[in-house]
């Protein structure tokens, strides 16, 4: 079983890094005590997009449902059979990531099931359980089961996902409406969004930048590194689509390059150090 184990969150990382080379950049700057279970987290998050944003079959509302019952399933028993999910429900038991959290995420990935309009009651429902939860999640693991820590640090957690999760939206909004048929933007239509619109969305990721800035400095040492690496990417991404006209965003997809990438580790890791 403990090769099973480590071959799990092995398959976790990989999966990982294979999807976003951002994200495995900041990565590498968590502590080894708490890396792989992290990788755990976004493998699974990782499958589920997969279902909903590039699985074509009918059935994939059931696939959906079948991997939410595996994740409860292994978390339960402590093994799946799917090597993924298996990596999740192990970090999922020892870190007390329990059904409050995964339930809505699982809620929010069916929204991307049916295209709809967005009223600002579902945009707030699908931002909170599409990143919102994932910050909490991840936290639940930076706080090492420390209950007092993790409610200081949640409403600065939640902040930072809903501010990764619309800068996501802005970077996107070309390929999600043409390839997915989706705009979650409330009140707004692919043809409406103007720079005006975009500009109401960009002080609300700010505002969210903002109120989770207090919690990234009261951050455990194993993760304040990798976190800020992260925060960095995404703000010099905000920077530049805040920069971009929505003529701009609706024809190319924004992205942050290597070059500048590697100047932020380097400013990062000068600051806060590199972690075992």
């Amino acid at each position: 079983m403990e090769l099973y184990e480590k071959t799990s969150y092995e398959l976790s990382r990989r999966l990982t890094l294979r999807y976003s080379s951002s994200f495995g950049m900041s990565s590498r700057l968590f502590d080894s005590s708490i890396r792989r279970h992290i990788y755990a987290v976004y493998g699974l998050v990782r499958i589920a997009d997969e279902i909903v944003d590039t699985y074509t079959g009918p059935d994939a509302r059931q696939q959906l449902d079948e991997l939410e019952a595996q994740t409860y399933a292994a978390m339960k028993r402590g093994y799946s059979a799917n090597p993924i999910v298996h990596a999740f429900g192990l970090t999922a038991a020892k870190y007390g990531i329990d059904s409050s959290l995964i339930k809505p995420f699982f809620a929010s990935m069916r929204m991307d099931l049916t295209p709809r309009e967005y009223t600002d009651a579902h945009y707030e429902r699908y931002i909170y359980g599409s990143a919102e939860v994932i910050g909490l999640m991840c936290l639940r693991i930076f706080c090492l089961g420390d209950d007092d820590q993790y409610q200081l640090l949640a409403p600065g957690a939640r902040a930072l996902g809903a501010a990764y999760q619309k800068v996501n939206f802005l970077r996107d909004v070309a390929a999600d409406y043409v390839e997915l048929g989706r705009m979650y933007f409330p009140g707004v239509t692919y043809e409406t969004f103007s720079d005006e619109s975009k500009q109401a969305i960009v002080t609300s990721i700010e505002t969210d930048f903002a109120m989770a800035d207090s919690a990234l400095s009261k951050l455990p040492r194993s993760s304040k590194a990798a976190v800020m690496l992260s925060v960095s990417y995404y703000r010099q991404l905000l920077y530049r689509l805040k920069a971009a006209p929505v003529s701009v965003l609706k024809t190319q997809r924004l992205r942050i390059s290597t070059p500048k990438k590697l100047w932020l580790l380097l400013l990062t890791t000068l600051r806060y150090g590199v972690q075992g």
